[in-house]
């Protein structure tokens, strides 16, 4: 029976070439058991001017999450595979659904396209879900703190917790050992996503909300913080939100001895420049200038480089970048890698000059 399913699938490659016969069942079923990990999107709804919360109905594959968890998705934006990490801003569904919530941010290629340009029926690809910014079952006193879009994984603890319904807030056995305080940080209340759920959850007594917002408190000051949480110390303290709001909450809390989880949904940026240091999964470093592709800097200086450009031979030379700027040397067009938000981004290095310092996995 092995042998006659091998040659019945042997007959059809060869009357598919070069498609392989998967390649259309993934026409007519791509969210099969055993094809590649994809997900529909069934609805795009608008959370704030700009944001927008996606709803998916992920593969027959998809494993599950945990309620803070995040999922790497990858969409197809100009042509080019784009991969961004977003948290599930929910628990697990009865439906099987998951949902993220996008903040398109001023020079994010692929927020933008999902929160402005994404239809329902879009296919895109997905990872399993991964992290580690999740609450011990067990229960005990947290404090969160969020600012902006950072409020994504944070929604999901919560929802978890204590679900919506038409009824009210639940209040389930299962959230008896959780007594939780959310410090969330916004621009102003009209900017911040799901303030309407946090307000929700405050009335009903299931958290206590402290909103901050900078048209009415200005910035936050870490060292308000225990003011405004008194029993601070008692907390054991999660956060989410912008580098710059994360070192700060860091350090203040290091100082008093106590510790800090943390999601960072946006890591600080390096501007782009003209050429930089280009380093590699095993240690060894090469400087290159803005003008120079990666191929041939490295090569240059004794690195044996992947490529088969130079006998005809296209795509050979990609790699994977992990962190940092490259700029296409046709276009000028600037890629970035950003650690935890893009995750790692292939580039042809025959065509790509650093813009900056960069990180590619090659040993």
């Amino acid at each position: 029976m092995t042998l006659l399913r091998t040659r019945v699938r042997r007959l059809a490659e060869a009357a598919t070439t070069p498609l392989v016969p998967a390649d259309f069942f993934d026409l007519f079923a791509p969210l099969r058991r055993g094809a590649e990990l994809r997900g529909r999107i069934e609805q795009v709804r608008a959370e704030t001017k700009d944001a927008a919360t996606l709803v998916i109905r992920p593969g027959a594959d998809w494993a599950g999450h945990v309620p803070g968890q995040y999922v790497r998705i990858g969409i197809d934006v100009d042509g080019v595979r784009q991969w961004r990490a977003y948290s599930l801003t929910h628990g697990p569904l009865a439906d099987g659904r998951i949902s993220i919530t996008v903040k398109a941010v001023p020079d994010g290629l692929v927020s933008h396209h999902l929160v402005h340009r994404t239809h329902p029926g879009t296919l895109v690809h997905l990872e399993q879900a991964a992290g580690d910014f999740v609450l011990p079952p067990s229960g005990g006193r947290f404090l969160f703190v969020t600012a902006g879009s950072g409020i994504t994984p944070v929604i999901g603890m919560l929802r978890n917790l204590f679900p919506s319904t038409d009824e009210g807030v639940l209040r389930p056995t299962r959230s008896a050992r959780h007594d939780v305080v959310v410090v969330h940080v916004a621009p102003s209340r009209p900017d911040s996503i799901f303030i309407r759920d946090l307000e929700a959850l405050d009335r009903a007594g299931a958290i206590r909300l402290v909103s901050r917002y900078d048209d009415v408190h200005g910035v936050l000051d870490i060292d308000e913080l225990p003011a405004l949480v008194p029993d601070l110390v008692e907390r054991r303290t999660l956060a989410c939100g912008p580098a710059g709001l994360l070192d700060a909450l860091q350090g203040f809390l290091d100082g008093k001895g106590l510790e800090l989880l943390t999601e960072q949904f946006r890591t600080a940026r390096v501007e782009p420049g003209e050429g930089g240091t280009v380093s590699f999964a095993d240690g060894r470093s090469v400087t290159a200038d803005g003008s120079t592709p990666i191929l041939d800097a490295a090569e240059d200086a004794g690195v044996l480089m992947p490529s088969g450009c130079r006998m005809g031979i296209c795509y050979g030379c990609v790699l994977p970048m992990t962190e940092g700027s490259v700029r296409d040397l046709r276009n000028g067009e600037i890629t970035t890698a950003v650690p935890g938000e893009s995750g790692a981004i292939k580039i042809q290095t025959c065509i790509h000059a650093a813009a900056g310092a960069c990180q590619l996995d090659h040993s």
